[in-house]
């Protein structure tokens, strides 16, 4: 139902309401109703029939408002969000594209072993930075998700993440999604979202696998892959921001968060709470 019904109803409610029961009243009820109590009864009428009617109608007009709100919010940060997005796009992005140009310039210049060795990481760091960068750009163009709104399951959303890792990766997801609330689900997503991009950068794996469980101990989710992965040592290595990154999250959630080696595969776990042996 429209703003413009909505007002009409409004006004001609009680004016309808008052009408038919002066009608009524002085054509049948005369006889049986004094003068005095249909003066009384006429107002009470009027208060009756506009909280039956009128409330459902303030109550879709607030509906209807709150969806405007909620639509307008989601615009306005959508908006911002390809604002950065663009940002990101013409300032960091483009340098990065350049520098990798340039290196690959110098590369081609110099024949020294050590000097071609140190360029090829710099080259190679540029990339994976640059390929971050266009990552985030990539997220920031999607409409932010509201809370509280009809979402896509945690495992859709996990498996729309795997792509990430750049090798094959598969799934064993056995957990619920109300076991986590709703900013849980974000903090664990940027955790595994973490973890497949490390897969792609450093593992170099050939496949790798997603594995949610439950226990008497509570959930516990691990990423495992089949190559070189990291280590313990990884977390202070210069340039590892991600990984601290994810064990602060952790850390903040009262989670565990881990490293094993397990069967010559490398496994990125987070478990609820603190584990003990």
């Amino acid at each position: 139902m429209s703003y413009q019904r909505i007002k009409w109803m409004i006004l001609f409610l009680p004016t309808v309401t008052i009408g038919l029961w002066e009608y009524v009243r002085h054509q049948w009820l005369m006889p049986y109703l004094s003068m005095e109590a249909g003066n009384w009864l006429s107002p009470l009428i009027i208060y009756i029939v506009s909280i039956t009617v009128l409330r459902g109608l303030f109550q879709m007009m607030e509906h209807t408002r709150a969806a405007l709100d909620q639509e307008r919010i989601a615009k306005g940060k959508l908006e911002e969000r390809q604002q950065l997005a663009g940002e990101l796009h013409d300032g960091v992005a483009q340098s990065l594209f350049l520098l990798g140009v340039r290196l690959d310039q110098a590369r081609r210049r110099f024949d020294q072993p050590q000097v071609v060795q140190l360029l090829n990481d710099l080259s190679r760091t540029v990339s994976e930075a640059n390929h971050d960068v266009r990552q985030a750009i990539a997220d920031l163009k999607q409409a932010p998700r509201q809370e509280g709104a009809q979402t896509s399951s945690l495992e859709a959303r996990i498996q729309a993440m795997v792509p990430l890792a750049g090798v094959k990766v598969d799934v064993d997801w056995q957990l619920e999604d109300d076991i986590f609330s709703p900013s849980e689900q974000a903090e664990l997503l940027a955790c595994l979202r973490e973890a497949l991009l490390n897969i792609h950068k450093h593992a170099r794996a050939r496949s790798a696998r997603i594995v949610g469980t439950r226990n008497e101990r509570g959930w516990q989710i691990a990423v495992e892959d089949d190559g070189s992965g990291y280590n313990r040592d990884d977390l202070e290595q210069p340039g590892r921001f991600g990984l601290r990154i994810t064990a602060e999250r952790a850390q903040q959630r009262g989670w565990t968060f881990d490293f094993e080696r397990v069967d010559e595969r490398t496994v990125f776990v987070l478990r609820e709470g603190k584990h003990h042996g």
